[in-house]
């Protein structure tokens, strides 16, 4: 088909006319590397449909854009960011409905041509064109993520997404911020055709005929769905258990999913002109909160992260092709798992009995099953990945390993023997990592002959779920082996922090006075369940004590004591564990902690406080405590640790600090990490409440040298809020 291309001097549109007499339109921002939606982004497409409108000839539009994996991934945050208050905000949202109002009522059928990310901003586009077609590839995704920015999506995204997909499954994609590829798409209606990429354009241009023909498309809805939908009974009773959800997951502690609700509600019951203000109204109102604030303060920090080498010397990252993985239990199969489905490279997992190999490789596989059933992998990318693993007893193949990651049993013993045997079987290159989470890497690296090849990768269990990997370099890791490691565990899909080495690292050192502080509470006669829902209540996705049984108590047992020794009274730890362990409760890995658990591992069914428990610590339980003097007691213990570090340079960036904190052990992104927190909170009233805590309790509340300095000279962490 023939087509005279008119690009547009300057700006982000190209338009391309085809014989046929359909407009191609391809967006593709100068600068960026993803279509990003702005102001002046807005301004130009209104100009250009001007354009359009006026020529008699065109028959139809395609938006298709022009970069490589990306269709429009969203609005732009600093944009967002930037308002000095809600009237503002709230007319970036009417700016973005009134074109996209235009673009559905537009004369001739407008039809996005979808490839690679279509978030937020750029999802609500595709909504209001007349039709939509997606590509197959993986990469083509779908999502309104806003409410991970504590936003809700502000251009008809309440209003349109539950009149296309059903009010059900609009609010789960809302609520959670879930991305869903192209053929689960096509099933809710998002798109009309899911195709390769190669004949995208041609089949948007049988959209285009097509739809010109009717109004619009409409998904098959189930009886059950036309009656919970259709009917004012059926969606209150959607909404008011979508609120139930969300009061359970959220405490109260996020209010912009409630506004989701609100506005899908409002829309549907008076009608979308309604829907869109009350939408418009909300929008303005949440990006000025201080949750939106704090979690768009981490979209900045984790974007930031992204382009960060790890280490301020001038270091490249070398060439990784070829992993293996020393161990296949559950942290060796996670990293073999990440390692494969994610990065996309060959592994080579070893372990000393073919049972444990089994084992593992039979965990690989489960996970693998899991994304299938998710439908975010299909079954012939799940057998790709699972072939990239191979098994061995011995170090047959290591010869040409690129890097090597060690998850064998917490031993320095065996770790240096491990060492040895690696390089034996490898080159003078390899990389050797080892995730260790309580031995010093420069005690591990002085069993090895190149120690400049070694470098702690400490992943978080379970390593398929947790976002964090935390790299610990020692004075004489090589720069360019932290480099090799930042890069590889970006690969791997993970948020990377690096930490100078010491006991505990960063996170594990923050976290372990905190959980102390929580057995503290326990002998003091808290119950289990009521420590644990405070600190819930406070912003933690789990409790301190359900923290425990599911990283191990036989895991806390061994870091407890080297904390001790490194850092004194305010990390001496209580019998607990020791008890705990005599009793064999290892937590959910033995089916029994401070918890019972049933089931395979203990995945199914509620955690049950085992009452046993008590009798065992000597234990009374039955002293009321309110959820403020149990959050300070764990939570100021925790700051205070961070920062002792930001103080002694354990933390590169006082970023790397809260982001460690919030994807590492889950402290409440509404509140920014341990330093925007204390920020928010005053370093002056920490240091007060601390030293109030240390009268009561003892010296291990004495606050850190760095906060009396700061809370002296009224000087918090950063100058700016988020």
């Amino acid at each position: 088909m023939a087509a005279t291309s008119t690009p547009r001097q300057g700006g982000a549109f190209r338009v391309t006319k085809r014989d046929d007499h359909i407009a191609l339109v391809t967006l593709d921002l100068p600068g960026e590397s993803v279509n990003i939606l702005r102001r002046e982004l807005l301004t130009e497409a209104a100009s250009l449909f001007d354009e359009l409108e006026g020529d008699p000839a065109i028959r139809g539009v395609i938006l298709r854009s022009g970069k490589v994996h990306s269709f429009i991934a969203g609005a732009d945050v600093r944009m967002l960011a930037a308002c000095s208050d809600a009237n503002e905000a709230t007319q970036i949202a009417e700016a973005g409905q009134s074109f996209l109002n235009r673009l559905e009522n537009f004369p001739v059928p407008v039809v996005a041509a979808v490839h690679g990310t279509c978030l937020g901003g750029g999802l609500e586009l595709a909504l209001a064109c007349r039709g939509r077609v997606a590509t197959d590839d993986p990469r083509t995704v779908f999502g309104l993520p806003e409410v991970q920015l504590g936003l809700l999506p502000g251009s008809g995204g309440t209003q349109r997404l539950p009149r296309i997909a059903g009010l059900a499954s609009a609010l789960d994609m809302m609520l959670s911020g879930r991305q869903v590829r192209a053929d689960r798409a096509r099933r809710l209606g998002l798109v009309d055709d899911v195709v390769p990429a190669a004949i995208l354009e041609q089949a948007a241009v049988a959209l285009i005929h097509s739809v010109a023909r009717r109004r619009s498309s409409r998904r098959r809805r189930s009886w059950t769905e036309l009656l919970l939908e259709t009917t004012p009974p059926g969606r209150r009773l959607i909404c008011n258990r979508a609120r139930r959800r969300v009061a359970e997951r959220t405490r109260g502690n996020y209010p912009a999913p409630l506004r989701i609700i609100d506005c899908v509600e409002t829309g549907l019951r008076e009608g979308f002109r309604a829907g869109l203000a009350d939408e418009a109204r909300s929008f303005g109102e949440l990006a000025m909160t201080a949750e939106a604030r704090q979690l768009m303060g981490i979209y900045f920090a984790t974007t930031a992260m992204k382009k960060d080498p790890g280490t301020d010397a001038d270091a490249h990252p070398l060439e990784v092709s070829r992993t293996a993985v020393l161990g296949a239990g559950l942290m060796g199969a996670g990293i073999s798992f990440v390692t494969t489905s994610r990065a996309g490279l060959p592994v080579r997992l070893k372990d000393v009995t073919v049972d444990s190999l089994a084992t593992g490789m039979e965990t690989i596989h489960r996970h693998l099953q899991e994304r299938v059933r998710r439908g975010s992998l299909t079954s012939f990318e799940a057998g790709v990945h699972m072939r990239r693993v191979t098994a061995t007893t011995g170090y047959s193949g290591f010869a040409r390993r690129d890097i090597v990651f060690e998850a064998v049993f917490e031993d320095l013993e065996l770790k240096h023997r491990i060492i040895r045997e690696v390089e034996s079987a490898c080159g003078p290159k390899t990389i050797i990592a080892s995730n260790t989470s309580s031995i010093p890497i420069n005690d591990i690296a002085d069993g090895a002959r190149h120690p400049r090849n070694v470098i702690g990768m400490h992943y978080f269990s379970p390593v398929e779920r947790m976002p964090l990997l935390e790299i610990i370099a020692t004075d004489r890791t090589s720069p360019d082996v932290i480099a090799t490691a930042v890069d590889l565990g970006r690969r791997q899909g993970k948020t990377v922090i690096v930490v100078r080495d010491g006991p505990g690292f960063y996170v594990n050192r923050i976290l372990a006075p905190y959980l102390n502080e929580a057995l503290h509470l326990l002998y003091e006669g808290v119950a289990i369940d009521r420590i644990d829902d405070a600190l819930v209540q406070f912003g933690f996705p789990v409790g301190p004590f359900a923290l425990l049984d599911d990283v191990g108590l036989d895991v806390t047992a061994k870091v407890a004591p080297i904390l001790h020794r490194a850092f004194g009274e305010r990390m001496r730890p209580t019998a607990a564990a020791d008890r705990m362990l005599e009793d064999g409760r290892r937590g959910r890995k033995s089916g029994k902690g401070f918890y019972r658990y049933r089931g395979r591992t203990g995945k199914s069914g509620k955690r049950e406080v085992d009452d046993g428990v008590y009798p065992l610590l000597d234990v009374t339980p039955g002293r009321s405590a309110d959820d403020r003097e149990v959050a300070d007691r764990a939570v100021l213990l925790m700051i205070n640790e961070a920062a002792h570090c930001q103080d002694e340079g354990v933390i590169r960036r006082l970023r790397d600090g809260d982001i460690g904190a919030v994807f590492g052990i889950g402290f409440p992104p509404f509140l920014g990490g341990p330093f925007r927190y204390m920020d928010s909170r005053g370093i002056g009233n920490i240091v007060e409440r601390l030293q109030e805590l240390r009268r009561q309790h003892g010296e291990r509340f004495a606050p850190a040298r760095i906060l009396t300095e700061m809370a002296a000279h009224d000087r918090p962490f950063h100058p700016e809020p988020p």
